[in-house]
């Protein structure tokens, strides 16, 4: 019988297990890296790694001498994580899905890893992405669907948490490289507020809007790893304000960007908001972004700018080495001015202003939208559209992405929910109504 190739693992359970001594690490290495041995060459959601087995053996034989009772071993136990191939791992040669000599990109080990490993996680090893986190796909397949997309640019990370070859994966989202990969590939993925897990230690994209994110099955183990991996995070009992009721108010963004969505979508995102008020939610439908074209053209401007900088050494010396979507997008922002940059990070501030009043005024706890514009497109050239994402990403707001139901043809959907500024916990917190609500994704 053929192994089926979706197959997530509940975090909180797997972490449970390890901790526990069941199974143990060694056997739990061996069964990760003879599932990966078995399934990747299919699913292409890894680097390759010549002696990944026996790093992760030594790993674990460091872990169990260090831990060897279940009384107090760290969180993580023994969990292997897929890490985005921009997330730079001591030991692991950084890529970023490029030709570039690895010793070129190289650079200190990212705080983000330091955290998993002291949470006692192993790293399973590099995750594949779109080069250097921008739109030149990655080999990497569709666990639902090997002959679609499994977006970007995450996308090996979010196609490992699909296919169950590790129950969390660390992404990168500049404009939507968590939320639409993570609603592709039917799993969940969170984006912090910006700057809510440090960057240092990753390549950088666009400074301004690059931010660290999560992909696992389930709601709680984004949680989990949120607590882990976010600056000062603040569990429920810990001041952390969910609200009088517990059941948000939740936003629906009318007007241009909702209309970015396939019709399908919002067939899918409107049931989705009809199960929700049968449940006694309130929905409210706001006007929002009514030049949507306005936001986009500014966040392109910082993005393009800022890839452009970011690159400047390396396109310089290695620019023959670049594929050509990276080469275009790294032209573009050259001749974009530094002037124009600033302007648009001022327009940002304004718009945020805006954005925060209308969900004061309308009384709104999370706006909701669909995670992207339709299921994963078929073909790998593309890593789909992040447009559902864009507005949400230029804000630098905290967006979470839980499964939705699927298409006629069984691609996944997504639910977009976006929280305040910092407001991370409480978003986390109110979305577990959602979940639960939302039912089981079948198709």
């Amino acid at each position: 019988m053929e192994e089926p190739l979706v197959q997530p693992r509940s975090l909180i359970r797997e972490a449970a297990a390890l901790r526990a001594g069941a199974p143990g690490l060694s056997e739990h290495v061996d069964r990760f890296c003879a599932r990966v041995e078995r399934v990747d060459p299919l699913l292409h959601a890894f680097v390759a790694e010549p002696g990944r087995h026996d790093r992760l053996r030594a790993r674990a034989r460091e872990l169990a001498v260090r831990y060897p009772e279940p009384t107090g071993r760290p969180p993580l136990y023994g969990v292997a994580v897929g890490v985005k191939d921009i997330v730079h791992v001591d030991g692991l040669p950084t890529h970023a899905g490029s030709a570039l000599p690895p010793g070129v990109l190289a650079g200190p080990q990212a705080v983000v890893v330091d955290r998993l490993l002291a949470a006692g996680a192993l790293v399973g090893g590099k995750t594949v992405t779109a080069e250097f986190a921008a739109s030149a796909p990655g080999p990497t397949r569709n666990p639902h669907h090997p002959g679609h997309t499994p977006g970007g640019s995450s996308s090996g990370s979010a196609a490992a948490v699909a296919a169950g070859l590790v129950p969390l994966a660390i992404g990168t989202q500049t404009v939507g490289s968590v939320i639409r990969p993570a609603a592709y590939c039917g799993v969940v993925g969170f984006r912090p507020t910006y700057g809510r897990i440090p960057v240092s230690g990753v390549i950088p994209n666009a400074p301004s809007l690059d931010t660290l994110g999560v992909f696992t099955a389930d709601l709680a183990g984004a949680v989990l790893a949120a607590s882990l991996l976010c600056d000062d995070w603040r569990g429920v009992g810990e001041g952390v304000d969910t609200g009088a009721d517990p059941e948000p108010v939740l936003g629906v963004p009318e007007g241009p960007y909702l209309e970015r969505a396939e019709p399908l979508a919002l067939r899918a995102f409107e049931e989705r908001l009809v199960r929700f008020e049968r449940a006694g939610l309130t929905v409210r439908r706001v006007p929002l972004f009514p030049d949507f074209a306005e936001v986009t053209r500014q966040l392109q401007t910082v993005n393009r700018f800022e890839l452009a900088r970011s690159h400047a050494d390396w396109f310089a010396r290695f620019g023959g080495l670049y594929r050509p979507e990276t080469v275009a997008s790294i032209r573009a922002g050259q001749g974009v001015a530094a002037e124009d940059r600033a302007a648009a990070l001022g327009f940002r501030e304004r718009l945020g202003e805006w954005v925060a009043g209308a969900a004061a005024a309308a009384g709104v706890d999370l706006w909701l939208a669909p995670s992207a514009p339709g299921g994963a497109p078929e073909g790998l050239h593309s890593t789909g559209d992040a447009v559902m994402s864009l507005p949400w990403s230029y804000l630098g707001l905290p967006a979470l992405s839980l499964p939705a139901g699927r298409t006629p043809d069984g691609l996944p959907l997504g639910l977009q929910v976006v929280g305040a500024a910092g407001g991370d916990e409480r978003l986390l917190a109110q979305a577990a109504v959602l979940e639960r609500v939302s039912g089981p994704d079948v198709p």
